[in-house]
């Protein structure tokens, strides 16, 4: 069965993580009075010391839906923040574990980031890479590496799963 993306919430997305969006609220006066500040927008974190932070522009290629995801990924040990920097929508798939900690397909679900979202996965949180829609994309992406292989695990799955639009 196919998986249908819904427009991106912060309630649908809370058990896998954060969305950075415009829907900001509490903000605090900055920069004489130029701008709004708000702080901790995200629960960032990281389980290891040596890990060193690292901030990345990750440039997509455009893709259209429906599409198949055939694999997923996740960090283990740090969270992973993806704010884009020039894109109109991307696709975000996530999944939940299983009682063996693989990922349960059952639970998959897929979301369309709208213009001025971002996300930020909680760590060990099973996803698809970032998919731009609409056109090539840039983002912003934010982890914690240090080279070894707990900074990113995947899976292949042996059946494609096809998401697809409303």
């Amino acid at each position: 069965m196919p998986i249908h993306a819904r427009p991106l919430t912060r309630e649908a997305f809370a058990p896998f993580g954060d969305v950075i969006g415009l829907e900001l609220s509490g903000g605090s006066s900055a920069n004489q009075g130029t701008a709004t500040r708000y702080d901790r927008i995200a629960q960032l974190t990281n389980s290891r010391p040596g890990a060193q932070p690292n901030l990345a522009v990750f440039r997509s290629v455009a893709k259209v839906l429906p599409f198949e995801v055939r694999l997923l990924e996740r960090h283990p040990c740090s969270t992973q923040m993806f704010a884009p920097l020039a894109c109109r929508r991307f696709l975000v798939v996530v999944c939940p574990d299983d009682a063996r900690g693989e990922p349960d397909l059952s639970g998959l679900r897929a979301f369309v980031c709208g213009p001025g979202q971002g996300i930020n996965y909680r760590p060990n949180v099973w996803h698809h890479p970032i998919i731009a829609l609409d056109g090539p994309a840039d983002f912003l992406m934010l982890a914690w590496e240090d080279g070894t292989a707990l900074d990113c695990e995947e899976r292949p799955l042996s059946t494609p799963l096809l998401v697809t639009s409303d």
